[in-house]
């Protein structure tokens, strides 16, 4: 078959009233353009041929941003293999070796921006690159060009597929290159960017269910993967830094520092925004930021993506950037994976799952090219699934001002809002909840109030970006250089707005009082209180209306979960002011610096989380046994099989396995090793602070004090386990554990000496005795994860969560 020749296409952007744009696809005229690369493609030998230009002096031909992205999915949440799925953006080289050419990723991080010609070659010669393939000249011209078969190159795995599969717990995988391979019909070569394709398969011997629950042969994956070759962007843009973690950024050290300063920094990611007057306070851009909604999303999520999205255009108005941003629909027949369109990608998984954003940026710089944003649908089912089971399932679809509709596209909104916002260079801020609702960069649990008697949806989220998006805008994209993004910082300052970043939020054990997950309000212990009111009505009105009519009673199980655990995020946020400590980020000359949470704030977020772990709470209403334990005769559905509550045997439901689940949430907050280290210290300057010996006292009184009901006894043995186990935890202070194997001998000697007429308490008591003073009974006792109940998943089930 005689081959292609792939030249340009180019896309006219056209403007129409109002500010409407629109992609189309136009055949290049006789005069010829400017490509990136020459490119060939022979269907009939599955050969790519590309032409580069004579080496320069270090055998170096090209020289390109590489990017790769997964153009079909496996769809599987934990392993994250997912549609339009990016890789990071590499700075690649091909290099001629004799008849050889390697595929080379050079090394960015490690520079010398102020240095002379022999410093920033010094620093190049420091440090190793990667050589990713390499493969033979195919033909050598007389002015030095040559030309190379890119169809090995294409054909590997770049997208670490393999790897993936076996961290996602979808078994060890193996690249199977007899069945992979290149595909010469998928070449676009543009003035700025080249795309290329590849069908690559793995195959497993031991495939997990993870994956076998999704592909149609039980032993072979086969994914499509997309590569691009961008041209490197043109002079002029002015890299900034950024010393609070604001921005996604990417780490360098720069090794023309002068004495005295940093070698590390980290570079701000953000897109080239330049003004038509740079001068002026407000001026139109010479190129607007446009973010395209993927039309794979249905309605009416679509339109809820690009009204959400297209908040941001508030804060680049406010930075004085006018018609800056815009959220518009993918053209029809536009390419999603074409770096030129900054995408939100709709993305179908088997199981709910993260959605996430990111820039892809020029690894020198941070400039953005391309922001790529992933959106699980099953995010929205998830909504749907919790308010229906808050308000009942008849309002879905009413127009009721509570119905889950309603509130699933106002969770829509925000959630495109803040995908995009890590897309355009923005970083979480966690502490956006303790000034109510300040930034869609936090992750926001809906406010669910009560109205008459039961629980309301009316303000679930918050509606436009807040007055740090605003801000941090302004900071990272009307400041040029560092210099000027001084005194924009200030105005922070004067505005009292707040930041938390991620990693001191996250984590269980962190101790920032306002960076939480899914939490909600200044007063995280009252906002506790408040939730828990609201539970116990969610509960006492969950039934048969929870889910909509004519679905299997079964599923309620399901519904069933996010209401008894609807204050679990809430306890996390309240347990990190015991031991806290409210500390900034800051620069040396500040007048900020850290303080530890008061010790009367302490003292009520302890009595606050003891309340969540008495009988009343943790009891699950009598009248829900019959109704959760309905049978199902159909196939399994692996989405309810990992969010339901264990049962007793087939349907039968076990009330006594959620009480240990509820009294779980508090009690892996509440003696995380880190945050009891932080009370023996606090506690040392303070003594009005509640010492790790107190809380250990306090937890074991109060789950004796309700030992008489089978409830109470569950929450007393998973109580006194979960001591026992932080008890033999490396990470605990080793006094504390000593103070602590202490108090437990005293608890054997106690329990053995219970007496009276209930021979239930009694038996349990002396047989508890007789546990804690056997320590290789105990030890596996706590070892056994049998003995942990499996809580079943909360955030959506992300690489970062064990199933």
């Amino acid at each position: 078959m005689k081959s292609k020749s792939f030249r340009l296409l180019a896309f006219a952007l056209s403007t129409c009233a109002p500010c409407a744009v629109t992609a189309v696809p136009v055949k290049t005229s006789s005069v010829s353009e400017p490509v990136l690369l020459q490119v060939k493609a022979e269907p009939a030998t599955g050969k790519i041929i590309a032409s580069f230009p004579k080496p320069d002096a270090q055998g170096v031909a090209g020289r390109y941003i590489y990017l790769s992205q997964l153009e079909t999915g496996l769809g599987s949440a934990p392993v994250g293999l997912d549609r339009a799925r990016p890789s990071d953006s590499r700075l690649l080289v091909f290099r001629r070796i004799g008849k050889k050419v390697a595929a080379e990723i050079e090394n960015p991080k490690f520079v010398a921006s102020s240095g002379n010609a022999e410093e920033v070659k010094a620093v190049r010669e420091s440090f190793a690159t990667s050589t990713i393939w390499v493969g033979d000249v195919v033909d050598s011209k007389p002015d030095g060009s040559f030309t190379v078969d890119l169809a090995g190159f294409l054909a590997r795995d770049d997208g670490g597929i393999a790897k993936a599969l076996k961290q996602g717990g979808g078994g060890t995988y193996k690249f199977a290159p007899e069945l992979s391979a290149a595909d010469p019909n998928f070449v676009k070569v543009f003035p700025d960017n080249a795309e290329f394709a590849a069908r690559l398969t793995f195959r497993s011997d031991e495939p997990t269910g993870e994956v076998t629950n999704i592909i149609p042969d039980s032993d072979s994956v086969t994914l499509v993967l997309r590569h691009s070759l961008i041209r490197l962007p043109a002079p002029g843009y002015v890299p900034r830094t950024d010393p609070f973690g604001y921005s996604i950024g990417r780490q360098q050290l720069d090794f023309s520092a002068p004495l005295g300063a940093s070698v590390v920094r980290d570079v701000a990611s953000r897109f080239r925004l330049e003004k038509t007057d740079p001068t002026a306070a407000r001026s139109p851009v010479k190129k607007p930021i446009i973010f395209y909604i993927d039309r794979g999303a249905p309605e009416p999520m679509r339109t809820a993506l690009r009204e959400g999205v297209s908040w941001w255009n508030q804060a680049f108005d406010a930075a004085g950037f006018v018609d800056a941003f815009r959220a518009e629909i993918l053209p029809e027949g536009a390419d999603p994976l074409d770096v030129r369109y900054n995408m939100v990608n709709w993305v179908n998984r088997a199981t709910r799952g993260w959605s996430y954003g990111s820039p892809i940026s020029d690894p020198r710089t941070g400039e953005i090219i391309k922001g790529s944003v992933l959106l699980g649908s099953l995010r929205a089912r998830q909504d749907m699934l919790i308010f229906q089971a808050l308000v009942g399932a008849g309002l879905t679809g009413t127009g009721n001002p509570d119905d889950p509709i309603t509130a699933t596209l106002a969770r829509i909104r925000q959630l495109g809002a803040h995908e995009v916002g890590h897309a355009i260079g923005l970083q979480h801020n966690m502490a956006a909840s303790s000034q109510d609702r300040f930034s869609v960069m936090d992750y926001p649990a809906p406010r669910v109030g009560l109205k008459d008697g039961a629980p309301s949806l009316l303000n679930a989220y918050g509606v436009g970006v807040g007055p740090w998006d605003k801000w941090v805008i302004k900071w990272l994209y009307g400041a040029r250089t560092d210099a000027e993004a001084a005194p924009i910082l200030s105005e922070a300052r004067a505005a009292g707005l707040r930041f938390v970043a991620d990693q001191d939020s996250r984590p269980v054990s962190s101790g920032h009082p306002s960076g939480a997950l899914w939490d909600d309000a200044a007063d995280s212990v009252g906002e506790l209180k408040r939730i828990m009111d609201v539970r116990r009505v969610a509960l006492q009105r969950f039934g048969r209306g929870s889910i909509p009519a004519g679905e299997s009673l079964a599923g309620l199980r399901r519904a069933f979960v996010p209401m008894w655990l609807l204050g679990r995020y809430q306890v996390e946020a309240a347990s990190k002011s015991l031991g806290g400590v409210d500390f900034p980020y800051s620069l040396a000359g500040e007048n900020l610096e850290a303080r530890p949470v008061p010790a009367a704030a302490q003292w009520a977020a302890l009595y606050a989380l003891l309340d969540t772990l008495t009988p009343g709470e943790l009891t699950v209403p009598s009248n829900l046994q019959p109704l959760l334990s309905a049978g199902f005769g159909g196939n399994d559905d692996r989405q309810t099989e990992i969010e339901i509550i264990p049962t007793a045997g087939g349907p039968v439901f076990d009330p006594l396995e959620a009480t240990e689940i509820g009294a779980v949430q508090t009690l892996q907050a509440l003696l995380d090793p880190q945050r009891l280290n932080r009370l023996e210290i606090q506690h040392s300057s303070d003594s009005n602070v509640p010492d790790p010996a107190r809380v250990s006292d306090m937890l074991i009184d109060h789950a004796l004090a309700g030992s008489g009901t089978e409830v109470g006894r569950r929450i007393a043995t998973t109580t006194i386990l979960a001591l026992a186990r932080v008890q033999r935890d490396p990470a605990l202070s080793p006094t504390i554990a000593l103070q602590l194997s202490g108090r437990l001998d005293r608890l054997a000697n106690s329990l053995d000496k219970v007496k009276g007429r209930d021979a239930a308490v009694v038996d349990w008591s002396r047989g508890f005795a007789s546990l804690l003073r056997d320590r290789e009974a105990l030890d596996k006792a706590i070892a056994d994860p049998k003995r942990l109940p499996r809580v079943p998943p909360g955030m959506p089930i992300g690489m970062d969560e064990v199933l």
